[in-house]
Formats: structure tokens, C-alpha cells, sequence
């Protein structure tokens, strides 16, 4: 009876992935995908999550809707998220703020980003760069850095929100620089760029690509990149760490998860379909020529161990930095 038992266990064992995709055997079948992107349009974010839906829709011949829901660095819609059916028709384009960052930033996060979630594929790393509005003065670091010294009045940095890897560039500075600086904190990339181009806020780190149609407008100015090395998109501008403030280096990074519980095999087809997506030429021209991305494309269980490297990383930065969102 106990050798029955035990066999028995091990034939359910072995049987789980095959029930729970039987709950699912028509996927995708008539209803629509929705990939839920947690700021708002127009951010590299967005941008990542309308290209590899539309992408997603031709190859599984199904509907992949975009749904921007912005807020708390991406935490209201990770939250969301995380709360949905485990079904196969909800998708979530993660980032190092939800799926890194938010884990220390916040006390009370309603959502847990190991446990809540299935990892499908780490999408791209992205670089910052410091961006200045054009009328401040500057023209180096070394240069602004001297003003935050000299002129109280400037030292405040906006971001694309609090948590967000643009928030951490800031208090890395200021931390690096030795100058409080305020944090002035937006839903998104957009908002905050145009008060930064209007002189609302004297700078900010933000995606490179976000910046150039106001750099070449003339309302801003970008001065270094936040990365261990030059980017092939701007190879003029030269690396923070070149430019004096040494220790400076972080890049953030793109992924997609789905909620946890979600069939294994949807999952993998998911990565699959996403990984080929990644390898397109039209894909590739985008994320890696348009928006200098490094296109990553990785299996689900690298994607888990990136993140467990990454969130006791940023919890370190955040409790030096004395950063909070609470």
C-alpha cells in the first residue's frame, strides 16, 4: 500500500503540468491578450510592451491589447497584475522599478515581485543619461555639479517616478557629489522631460532616446550616460564615471511576467514567442538602433536569478541613499 501511495503521488506529480494546461486548451483561443504596461505612453516601457504585442498578435494570431496603468513606479500595475486570473490572457511588461527597485523603495508594497509573478523573458538592459535643460548653463558635469555647489535654488531632479531607476540615478549623484538634492517625482517619462525643458526642474536622467527630439529642438541637453561604457547611439557622450563622478554605473533593464500560477506551457510558448520576436530585424532596429537598447531575450529561469541578484543590489543603494516612497 505504501509503494501504491508513493507511485500514485509521483503520477500526479508528473500529471500538474498537463491538468493545468487542460484548463487552459484553446489558448489563445477568442479572447483578447492584454499586456498591461505600468506607465504611461510615449516612455520606453510603453514603446517595448507596443512592440512585442503587436508582434505577439501575428504570431499567435490573437488580440494583444496594450493597457497603460501608471502610478507608484509601476507598482499600481504590477499590483493589478499580480491580482489577475492566471490564465494566459494577461501580460505584464516589467522593469527593474517593479520587479527590483519598489522591493526596498517601499514598505508596504501590495504586490511581492518573486512570488507573484511568472517570469517569462528578461526583455533588454537600457542606459540613462543626465539630461540638463539647455538654458541652465552648463555644459559638463563638472560644470553642473559646480552650480548644484554654488545655487541652492537648482538642486532639485525630476524622474519618470519615485522608485524608478531614474530616481535611484539621482540619489546616486547626489550621494556621489556630496549635495542634498529634492526629488520632484512625475507618472512617467513624458511629463517630466517637458517640465525639465520648460525650466520647471533644472535636470533629470531618463533614456537617451526620450530626450532627442528636445535636445534637437534645442530645450535640452544631454551630458553624460550613465553606463560602464559609451553607447553606439550617442559615442560622444562620455560615461559619468569619465566625466569625474567615479562608482557612477547602472543601466536599467525591460522584462515580461505573467501572474503566478499561469500553465507552464503557456509560459514557455510565451517565451518562445517573444525570444523569436526579439531576433526580428524590424524588432532589433527599433529597440537596439532607435532606442539603443541591449536586446537580451533569456528563458524564464534566468529571468528569476537576474531578479535575485538585483533586488538585494538596489536595497542596498536605497538604504545608503536613504531614498523612500512612503
Amino acid at each position: 500500500m505504501r509503494f501504491t501511495r508513493r507511485a500514485a503521488a509521483l503520477l500526479l506529480a508528473a500529471l500538474a503540468p498537463v491538468a493545468a494546461w487542460a484548463q487552459a486548451p484553446e489558448w489563445p483561443g477568442a479572447k483578447p491578450i492584454v499586456y498591461v504596461v505600468p506607465f504611461t505612453a510615449g516612455g520606453s516601457t510603453d514603446i517595448v510592451g507596443r512592440t512585442l504585442a503587436q508582434k505577439l498578435s501575428e504570431s499567435l494570431k490573437q488580440s494583444v491589447v496594450v493597457e497603460n496603468k501608471p502610478g507608484q513606479a509601476g507598482g499600481i500595475g504590477a499590483a493589478y497584475v499580480a491580482k489577475a486570473a492566471p490564465d494566459g490572457y494577461t501580460l505584464f511588461g516589467g522593469t527593474i522599478s517593479t520587479h527590483a527597485i519598489n522591493a526596498s523603495l517601499y514598505k508596504k508594497l501590495p504586490y511581492d515581485p518573486l512570488k507573484d509573478f511568472e517570469p517569462v523573458s528578461l526583455v533588454a538592459r537600457l542606459p540613462n543619461v543626465l539630461i540638463v535643460n539647455s538654458q541652465l548653463g552648463v555644459n559638463s558635469v563638472a560644470e553642473l555639479v559646480a552650480l548644484l555647489k554654488k545655487d541652492e535654488s537648482k538642486r532639485s531632479f525630476a524622474s519618470s517616478g519615485a522608485g524608478t531607476s531614474t530616481h535611484l540615478a539621482g540619489e546616486m549623484f547626489a550621494d556621489l557629489i556630496g549635495v542634498k538634492l529634492t526629488h520632484v517625482p512625475y507618472k512617467g517619462t513624458p511629463p517630466a522631460m517637458t517640465d525639465v525643458a520648460a525650466g520647471l526642474v533644472p535636470f533629470m536622467f531618463d533614456q537617451v532616446t526620450a530626450a532627442l527630439p528636445l535636445v534637437k529642438s534645442g530645450k535640452l541637453k544631454l551630458l553624460a550616460v550613465t553606463t560602464g561604457k559609451r553607447i553606439a547611439l550617442a559615442p560622444e557622450l562620455p560615461t559619468m564615471i569619465e566625466s569625474g563622478i567615479p562608482g557612477f554605473e547602472m543601466s536599467s533593464w525591460q522584462a515580461v511576467y505573467a501572474p503566478k500560477g499561469t500553465p507552464k506551457p503557456i509560459v514557455q510558448r510565451l517565451n518562445a514567442e517573444i525570444v523569436k520576436a526579439l531576433k526580428q530585424p524590424d524588432v532589433q532596429a527599433k529597440l537596439s538602433d532607435q532606442l539603443a537598447m541591449e536586446i537580451v531575450g533569456s528563458t524564464p529561469e534566468e529571468l528569476r536569478e537576474h531578479m535575485a541578484r538585483e533586488i538585494p543590489r538596489w536595497a542596498e543603494l536605497v538604504k545608503k541613499s536613504g531614498a523612500t516612497a512612503d
